[in-house]
């Protein structure tokens, strides 16, 4: 009897088969310490195809109330469900290039807010319709004469205040009102103490009363650091050194996840003392490297981390800066 379909047909089905083989013969990677330890979810956030949906990442990730996954990409805002299904996206010259998202909810809204570096503004954007309702660009009436503003991170203080960081240019940290109204600004660039070299990363640090400003300086020499700022713009204290590249945090309670572009995720306790390191990549080569493939990923190991947030139950989403597009889930164990 003759078989019913040819061998180069069959190996056609395997070869278009084999994204999707290679997700789910993955098996879950355990990684942390104590009560910090978690697993990987393979093929969490892929097509039925087993492929990336977003397109190359080199942003940020938040969570809103429903427990629904945003994560910005260089083409856009993609939203995902905690199981890893796609539900909504928002493409166009409006969303592109989003380096930082934060969220936070106005009455019964919630309302992402973005760092676009390459189009030189901060962005509020409904997180439903995706209805942008604020730019906030340079502000000339700061005085201040720049060659370029590129922001690379965005936070919101209790009262709505508005605070951007031009990380990718004259480091300066600019403060507005909930209106788009300029108010300030503080910081500038260079290696000293109170300067940022690269304030790459920024978010309300609530692990404290009043909150502070908790700060990636990411380039700084030898290692990067993470500082605090009052909501005033006044320098606290260097919170922790030795890090690699952080390039932004994120809150849960007493605790801060803190990707490394250097291929890892680090967790600070309330002491501010690392508790844990996740998916620590061995590998110089890929390491720091935007053009590792998704052929070539590894599970349980980062190439570039870039973008984490915290769900309620304690798990951790985490993107890597990676031309085909990386957004994994960690499961807590406990």
């Amino acid at each position: 009897m003759k078989p019913c379909f040819s061998l180069a047909a069959f190996c056609a089905i395997l070869v278009t088969s084999l994204p999707l083989m290679a997700a789910e013969l993955a098996k879950p990677v355990r990684m942390g310490a104590g009560e910090m330890t978690f697993e990987t979810v393979p093929g969490w956030g892929l097509g039925e195809d087993g492929k990336s949906l977003i397109g190359p990442t080199h942003g940020g990730v938040v969570i809103d109330k429903a427990g629904n996954i945003y994560t910005s990409a260089n083409m856009g805002i993609f939203v995902f469900t905690p199981e890893g299904k796609l539900l909504q996206r928002f493409v166009g010259d409006d969303y592109t290039a989003i380096h930082d998202l934060e969220i936070r909810a106005e009455g019964d809204d919630e309302f992402l807010f973005g760092a676009r570096n390459n189009a030189g503004e901060g962005i509020k954007i409904h997180a439903e319709t995706g209805d942008v309702v604020l730019r906030l660009k340079f502000p000339e009436e700061s005085g201040l004469k720049l060659e370029k503003f590129h922001p690379t991170a965005i936070t919101v203080a209790p009262n709505g205040d508005i605070f951007l960081s031009d990380g990718y240019a004259s480091n300066y940290i600019f403060r507005y009102d909930a209106k788009g109204k300029y108010l300030s600004h503080f910081g500038t660039k260079g290696n000293g103490l109170k300067e940022f070299n690269t304030a790459h990363g920024m978010t309300l640090d609530t692990r404290y009363d009043p909150p502070r400003l908790l700060i990636c300086d990411r380039n700084h020499q030898p290692k990067g650091r993470l500082l605090h700022y009052s909501l005033e713009g006044e320098f606290l204290e260097e919170v922790i050194t030795g890090l690699g590249m952080p390039t932004s945090v994120a809150i849960q309670g007493d605790y801060v996840s803190v990707p490394d572009l250097h291929g890892r995720l680090v967790i600070l306790d309330k002491s501010n003392t690392i508790i844990a390191v996740l998916g620590h990549n061995p590998n110089p080569a890929t390491r720091v490297n935007f053009n590792v493939p998704q052929d070539q990923w590894i599970e349980g190991i980062f190439s570039g981390t870039h973008g984490s947030y915290w769900d309620k139950d304690g798990n951790l989403y985490v993107q890597d800066w990676n031309v085909s597009g990386r957004l994994m889930k960690l499961v807590r164990v406990k």
